[in-house]
Parts: C-alpha cells; structure tokens; sequence
C-alpha cells in the first residue's frame, strides 16, 4: 500500500444535515462544526466508534431507481433522502477506501472508517432489483481533527491507500 496525497480538490459539500433526536425532524445546515471523536455538533447520531459521520454524494442519490420509499409520482430524491450527514457533490466516494483521509473545507479531516450501508428493512427496489446501489456509494468517517465546514467547502484527499 502507497499513501498519496494530494492538494486538488474532489468534489465539494452541496449538503450538511443532522437530527437532533435519532429519529427527529432532519435539519439542513449552511455550516456546521465537525468534532474530534464525535461528529457533527448536535447530531442525535454522534458519539464514538467508527460511524460518527456518513457522507453520501448527490449523483448516488439522483441515481436511484423509482424507490417508493422516497419518490412520489413527479418529486426526486435530493440531499438527505438516505439519512446521510454530508451530501457531496463531484466527490466519487467509491473509489475512496477504508483508512483514506480527506479534508473538509479549510481544517476538518476525517477517516474513512466504513463503507456502505446495511440496510435494516429490505424496500421493494432492493427485492425487486435484488439488491440497491446506495450502499456501494455510501461511506462512514470518524472526525480526527475537528473544525468548522459549510456548504460549498471543498473536499481533499490528504492520505489515500491505494492496493497495488
């Protein structure tokens, strides 16, 4: 494994959400403060362990199949639909990988600590299509140097491990 890192910017935060309370009312942010060890200042979803930010990008989201669970007839899923923390914009997680670090805005790192999403109550896309393909996209992070970030913030690979 190589580290690389680089200074270009991947994609940018076109969306920044929490919830209070785990299942509360979603609310959508200009800026906010990542904090060490936590996540996002607020979020009933914070805490330690691996999974104290999710990030998701908007071309994953607006490239789901019709999920009943978020499309009504005429209406698109837009940022927040899949519960994430960070929507991105440009930014192809996929080929991020566990233990890559990015900088959010001008000071924020996380790790990549998880990537995909276990869904809990398989929808009628994922029986009908056998399977779904936000889980490839999505990724969690945990904060290892907090700081503020806001919507527009460009994202940075500062240490990426590649496979050989």
């Amino acid at each position: 494994m190589t580290p690389i890192t680089s200074s270009n910017p991947i994609g940018t935060i076109l969306s920044i959400q929490i919830r209070k309370e785990k299942k509360g009312h979603r609310e959508f942010l200009k800026q906010s403060r990542l904090i060490k060890a936590f996540g996002l200042e607020g979020d009933g979803h914070g805490g330690s362990g691996p999974r104290q930010v999710s990030l998701l990008s908007i071309e994953s989201i607006q490239n789901q199949p019709n999920c009943p669970k978020f499309r009504k007839q005429g209406d698109h899923p837009g940022p927040g639909e899949f519960s994430e923390n960070i929507t991105t914009e440009g930014a192809v997680l996929s080929e991020l990988r566990v233990g890559d670090q990015v900088r959010l805005g001008q000071e924020t790192t996380l790790r990549i600590t998880e990537k995909g999403r276990v869904c809990r109550q398989y929808c009628a896309v994922y029986k009908q299509e056998g399977g779904c393909p936000v889980p490839e996209d999505s990724l969690f992070a945990e904060v290892i140097k907090g700081g503020d970030i806001e919507v527009g913030d460009a994202i940075v690979i500062l240490k990426s491990i590649n496979e050989n």
